[in-house]
């Protein structure tokens, strides 16, 4: 299998490292699903995993959140970079990022709109049709969040190129900030989708910099022990839950620390992580589940969601959530959500490969981009704050199919032919690389 994606080396490390993040996320989902039918018709969904106390310890190792956005800013980062080198501007990078990162959520919206509202009509408990609604808006906070933090690398990456501490600085300084007044104003709590997440991706830059390099087994050890330790005392004393899914929502300083621990993390592992990486099998597994990485994230949820919420209206056995009988059953859930992928990746899976653009188009590419971050980003601030209903669902989907509209244009003043060229290539070649970077 080549090794190298348009000439340039690939590391099977951050690879692996974003399948084990995706393997875990599915499996942490069906374990957390779990729709009630109470016997007064109402239905209600339940997150069993917050209910089980002694689960709580073991989410500080399994709450890898935070590992998506240190990958992120590491392959990030190298995109930034190479573009830039080839001649390409904010905008191009905007542009990529956008285009493919949409295009597999569009389709997702519009398909889930047009198959709830014919359960709506065939006249399927309207309970049920928001139960499976809001479920399919938990991935879009991550898109949201994983959109605002990778549009803002060039200006972050050129305030690390400046001063890498001081800016890792201000951003902590901002989760800090935003922490302290979530209590007095609530409503600031939101802006810690972009500084916390911001901050964790910068650790990324710095693995990518190769500030890291170099360090002893046990300078990582004690990076991992004190973050820990700290966690552990601002959960211990109150400040903070010790649930890592309530640290999640929306994501605080706890976030951060996890950050930087699995950062360190990475870095200690990576021989074991690269030997096991360049594994036959596990890099065919890596390399078919990496080209439609997006796709399994945004499509897991709304189907184990959909099939949970259908299963209520039939005879089928539905154990109460954490009892035995529900713990024996999640392999069977997991299998079933696999299935169910199969063939929504044969039809949906190829829009991870490549954007359109039509060629003919004429306008200013920055107008283009900036309107279509625009309709992108108000449907999922309005899910993210209000929930998403059958209505936002239909919203939604026409938002992001206007802005792959407008992220297709190819002005006549826009990108430099390098650039262009990398935005009409394929995105990306076959092989391991995931489709979230470039």
């Amino acid at each position: 299998m080549d090794r190298t994606v348009r000439g340039r080396p690939r590391d099977p490390v951050i690879d692996f490292a974003r399948f084990f993040c995706l393997v875990l996320v599915v499996l942490s989902h069906c374990m957390m699903v779990s729709p009630v039918l109470h016997p007064d018709g109402t239905v209600t969904t339940e997150n069993t995993l917050m209910d089980q106390r002694w689960f709580e310890p073991v989410l500080w190792v399994f709450q890898i959140m935070p590992l998506f956005f240190v990958l992120g800013g590491i392959t990030g980062l190298g995109s930034w970079r190479r573009l830039r080198g080839r001649g390409g501007t904010g905008v191009d990078y905007a542009q990529l990022r956008l285009l493919r990162l949409i295009r597999p959520a569009t389709a997702l919206l519009a398909a889930m709109f047009l198959g709830l509202s014919a359960a709506r009509l065939s006249g399927v408990d309207p309970q049920v049709i928001q139960l499976i609604a809001t479920g399919a808006g938990m991935p879009l906070w991550f898109l949201a969040a994983y959109l605002a933090t990778q549009l803002s690398v060039p200006l972050l990456a050129r305030l690390h190129a400046r001063s890498p501490w001081l800016t890792l600085g201000g951003l902590v300084t901002a989760v800090i900030t935003v922490d302290s007044l979530r209590g007095a104003f609530p409503v600031l709590a939101s802006l810690n989708m972009l500084f916390v997440w911001c901050s964790v991706q910068q650790f990324g830059f710095f693995i990518a910099d190769g500030i890291f390099a170099g360090r002893s087994r046990g300078w990582f050890v004690g990076l991992i022990a004190g973050s820990n330790v700290l966690l552990g005392l601002v959960t211990g004393i109150g400040v903070y839950s010790g649930n890592m899914i309530v640290d999640l929502n929306p994501p605080n300083f706890c976030m951060l620390l996890l950050g930087l621990s699995q950062a360190a993390t990475l870095q200690l592992l990576r021989p074991g992580i690269s030997w096991l990486a360049n594994v036959r099998w596990v890099r065919w597994v890596v390399a078919v589940a990496g080209r439609r990485s997006m796709t399994i994230y945004l499509w897991h949820l709304p189907l184990l969601v959909a099939m949970s919420g259908l299963l209520l209206l039939t005879p089928f056995p539905k154990p109460a959530a954490g009892t035995a009988g529900w713990w024996w059953a999640r392999p069977l859930v997991l299998l079933a959500v696999v299935v169910l992928l199969v063939p929504v990746l044969l039809l949906c899976g190829r829009l991870e490969e490549r954007p359109t653009a039509a060629v003919h188009a004429r306008g200013r590419a920055h107008a283009a981009v900036v309107t279509a971050g625009v309709v992108v980003f108000i449907p999922m601030v309005d899910a993210a704050f209000n929930g998403l209903t059958l209505t936002l669902l239909g919203g939604g989907s026409a938002c992001f199919a206007l802005a792959v509209l407008l992220l297709g244009r190819v002005p006549a003043d826009g990108p430099s032919p390098v650039a262009r060229g990398a935005l009409e290539g394929p995105l990306p070649e076959q092989g391991l690389r995931a489709n979230l970077d470039s």
